[in-house]
């Protein structure tokens, strides 16, 4: 009889994580490669980021007459391994109308991270895993700690660089994939850092 301690635990699916009721604790989780990994409530300076910046993408796309929208807190399914992958960024830009039925957001073009010293690890586990999606052209590192924002854009190659571009504080966020730009002081406005 093979000993209990040696097996691997059972790895929770997609679909079995959707329809999982959550622990009973009311906590948020994201599915990483079949495993549960609890999400921490933001910062009050986490949250007014992510806020800020979703308004500012939003009123840009509307102005625009744009398809695409902005989402906050996002599922979405990585091509490495999607049957067992559901990260959670902060924030995600579609130009892919929704579905009825639909549970992970379709073709996201644009995904944002909201840097926090406690999950600086998993963040960052998080943007390479979304380096595996084909719709994906930009992916954003906001810092929660100080005004400066990480931007990887896909290639002309559909490559992604090595290092990512830094936005400092007097700098200006430009999302080209859906026609944004902002002056990054904007992002952090009612903060402590603003």
């Amino acid at each position: 009889m093979p000993d209990a301690l040696n097996r691997r635990p059972h790895l929770m699916t997609v679909a079995e994580f959707y329809d999982w009721p959550g622990d009973g604790t009311g906590r948020t989780f994201e599915l990483v490669d079949g495993e549960l990994r609890p999400m921490s409530p933001g910062s009050p300076t986490h949250g007014k980021i992510q806020m800020r910046l979703g308004a500012l993408i939003l009123n840009q796309l509307a102005a625009a007459s744009s398809l695409c929208q902005v989402v906050c807190a996002p599922g979405i399914i990585t091509a490495r391994h999607a049957h067992i992958n559901m990260r959670v960024p902060d924030l995600g830009v579609t130009c892919t109308p929704d579905a009825p039925g639909d549970r992970a957001l379709p073709d996201p073009v644009v995904l944002i991270e909201i840097l926090s010293p406690s999950n600086a690890a998993d963040t960052w586990d998080n943007v390479w895993a979304y380096t595996t999606i084909s719709s994906v052209r930009e992916i954003v590192v906001v810092h929660s700690t100080a005004v400066l924002a990480e931007v990887l854009r896909r290639g002309a190659d559909s490559g992604w660089p090595t290092e990512t571009d830094k936005i400092e504080a007097d700098g200006t966020l430009s999302l080209q994939s859906i026609g944004f730009a902002c002056p990054l002081r904007d992002v952090y406005k009612q903060t402590h850092l603003g």
